[in-house]
């Protein structure tokens, strides 16, 4: 396992025996926090707010315009597994903020450390703002941990000027991509129709989501992981034979050469989220215009599923003693119309229906010029978008197994379907260790 996995695992381990195991005993959070959150949200209020998002500053300070007796102090950090780490040795220390921007898969992490604060109580009213499948990524163990702010609904780039110089159809279904893929080198040897990025968990993830697959079921406290089910199977065959087979590359993206491939037309295609629009920007400059979106291909010809790459969620600490105040921050940032436009304007796509259909979605992205509906194709994939039912409880040790041994089977040319089977025992393994009850597996 990687360094970092490993030190977040311990970390997780020690915060759950400083805390008395609860969250070990049953695979579920301490039943203290399901309580209604009590105290009145709308007295006056100092909160601390701890998130990464680029200029997100400019909604907290629409909301002090807005409640000036309810001031929030944003402390920007870095995102990820280093987040994770910070607040949890914030919580031991007993200082961590009211509020924290938690990526999804990070929030189990937090949950099952007693860390998050359940706002099941007072989250009912805004439920109805985001669309199930997004809802769900919030939920654990039947409550919600936090209110749903951007999602990375996943979709197909593609480089329409290529693609009708080669005299190529956009692929309707994985099976017409895969032939593609074939095409491509056989009409010109230099182009590839895309690479298999071998080391990010979560873009694998999202490819399984699409295909049906649902890591992780927690069946009356006990934890079922199915990472090595048949859709993930499905799904990783599929890639590692184009892989193999040397149709499509298996090199890492977000390299020197990724973005040299992406700008040069090596690579004429690429699976990405709503959000690769930007990323594009910034790595194909000189290609603006020249890039279209459509749905990804399905696995059965006339279906309309996608998965999920990337967002995050506005969290409640359960330590803070100010969580009516909180609360109220977390729902009226990710609802708000006036909140849900400035999140668009920083470059975040809102995971609640109104912010993905508002007037600031009307214009597509400045690299996508030549595709004037972009935003409008974009909220209709979101709508088809399904994540997992459920997060595991150590989301982060199945993500770092995934980016530890996937690199290693592009490489070899190996089975990329048994690395579903390694990585389901690596799972289990780590949630026996930690003393959660497993059932099969």
């Amino acid at each position: 396992m990687r360094r970092r996995t490993f030190l977040l695992s311990s970390a997780a381990t020690l915060l759950l025996s400083a805390c008395g195991g609860n969250a070990s005993d049953s695979g579920e959070a301490d039943p203290a926090q399901a309580a209604p959150i009590e105290g009145d949200e709308n007295a006056a209020a100092t909160l601390t707010f701890w998130a990464w998002a680029e200029n997100i500053q400019r909604v907290v300070d629409l909301w002090n315009e807005k409640n000036p007796t309810q001031k929030v102090t944003l402390s920007g950090q870095a995102a990820g597994d280093e987040l994770v780490a910070k607040f949890l040795t914030a919580v031991k220390a007993g200082n961590a903020p009211d509020i924290l921007q938690v990526e999804y898969q990070s929030l189990p992490t937090l949950i099952t450390n007693n860390a998050l604060q359940d706002l099941t109580s007072v989250i009912g009213p805004v439920r109805s703002a985001f669309p199930e499948g997004t809802w769900n990524l919030t939920s654990f163990g039947g409550a919600t941990y936090a209110v749903p702010q951007d999602v990375g609904p996943m979709m197909l780039f593609y480089r329409e000027d290529i693609f009708e110089e080669m005299g190529l159809a956009v692929p309707a279904t994985w099976e017409e991509f895969g032939a593609l893929a074939g095409t491509v080198r056989e009409k010109d040897s230099k182009r590839y129709l895309t690479t298999f990025s071998p080391g990010d968990a979560g873009w694998l993830a999202g490819f399984a989501q699409q295909a049906g697959a649902n890591w992780w079921a927690d069946e009356n406290g006990a934890w079922k992981v199915t990472v090595d089910d048949p859709a993930t199977r499905k799904m990783l065959s599929f890639w590692g034979g184009l892989v193999n087979s040397g149709a499509i590359l298996g090199d890492p993206m977000y390299t020197p050469q990724w973005n040299s491939q992406m700008s040069d037309g090596t690579i004429i295609a690429w699976p990405s989220a709503v959000w690769g629009a930007g990323v594009l920007a910034g790595v194909a400059a000189s290609s603006k215009g020249k890039w279209r979106m459509a749905p990804l291909p399905q696995w059965n010809a006339g279906e309309r599923f996608t998965g999920f790459w990337g967002g995050s969620s506005t969290a409640v600490s359960a330590s803070s003693k100010q969580k009516a105040q909180a609360a109220k921050f977390a729902k009226w940032m990710n609802t708000d119309p006036e909140a849900l436009k400035l999140l668009v304007e920083i470059g975040l796509y809102p995971s609640a229906s109104a912010g993905q259909t508002s007037e600031q979605l009307g214009a597509a992205p400045e690299f996508m010029v030549s595709q004037k509906d972009y935003y409008d194709s974009a909220a209709e994939i979101a709508k088809t978008a399904r994540g997992f039912s459920s997060w595991g409880p150590n989301t982060n040790v199945t993500y770092g197994a995934f980016e530890d041994l996937m690199p290693t089977a592009v490489r070899g040319k190996s089975d990329l379907a048994a690395v579903a089977a390694q990585v389901q025992q690596m799972s289990v393994a780590d949630l026996k260790k930690q003393g959660y009850q497993v059932v099969g597996g």
